[in-house]
């Protein structure tokens, strides 16, 4: 039966000491977050899984390999996520078997962590569409909207062990209810909180807040972010863990001045050699 699965080794988990679920079917955990306090153990002939060396964890917002192999080079990615309105935009089946071809890629590739999301319009049907998700490989991250069906199925998707992330998460009350139940992640979606009327920068700011002062190991992971300067204005009060898309990505590198004086630097080389 599918509700049986275990996973005793999944991934490196975050685990808070405090939290009933504690230490639930996991051998080791994920690195803490910056600032924050806990207890890492690693599994017997495992090394922690490679990546950037820094607290930030960047992720591209995309199911296209293309865009992969174009961003994942620059070692600044520490992984892949998507959901399945990204797939249909990207041309991918929402179906287990490309998921996991899908996936293979990614880590082809070098990232060091997936997120897929389930699907399903019950609790039972997320949790056992998480379920096979999960087992396609560790270092895979299982999304679910932060409904009522979302909040069960991720509960018993924690219970076995499971990393996942809530995602939909457009109020603090929600990134509350994501921290309450040990998640892994909380995915607020900044862009449609502004297009909405609701402020996003300064709602996500709060997330962060509530993290932090309730001790909770989970990451605010920023999604729908339309400019690069956020990302920088939400990293300067704290925050860590973003996704975006390709578009935004390229802001990144394209700053006029900075390209200008690269030009200048080899047309010097040039003009010495």
């Amino acid at each position: 039966m599918l509700s049986s699965l275990k996973y005793p080794t999944r991934g490196v988990q975050h685990v808070n000491v405090n939290h009933p679920h504690a230490l639930r079917n996991s051998t080791h955990t994920k690195p803490a977050a910056r600032g924050r306090h806990q207890l890492q153990v690693f599994a017997k002939g495992r090394a922690p899984t490679a990546g950037p060396s820094t607290a930030l964890r960047l992720f591209i917002d995309s199911a296209d390999k293309v865009e992969w192999s174009n961003w994942l080079p620059t070692g600044m990615f520490y992984g892949i996520t998507t959901n399945p309105a990204i797939l249909e935009r990207d041309g991918v089946h929402c179906t287990l078997p490309a998921l996991s071809a899908l996936a293979s890629d990614a880590f082809a590739l070098g990232a060091t962590e997936m997120q897929l999301q389930a699907w399903g319009g019950s609790t039972q049907a997320l949790f056992e569409c998480g379920l096979h998700l999960a087992e396609m490989d560790d270092r895979i991250v299982v999304k679910v909207p932060i409904t009522r069906e979302g909040i069960e199925a991720g509960n018993r998707l924690l219970r076995e062990g499971i990393d996942v992330t809530m995602t939909a998460v457009y109020t603090t009350h929600q990134a509350f209810s994501a921290a309450a139940l040990g998640a892994t992640y909380a995915a607020p979606y900044l862009g449609r909180m502004n297009d909405n009327g609701r402020a996003g920068i300064d709602n996500i700011i709060d997330m962060q807040r509530i993290v932090e002062a309730n001790d909770s190991d989970m990451r605010i992971l920023v999604a729908s972010i339309r400019q690069a300067s956020e990302l920088a204005e939400l990293a300067a009060e704290g925050l860590d863990t973003f996704t975006f898309s390709p578009a935004v990505a390229a802001q990144l590198f394209n700053d006029s001045l900075t390209i200008n004086a690269a030009a200048e630097f080899e047309a010097a080389a040039v003009r010495m050699q």
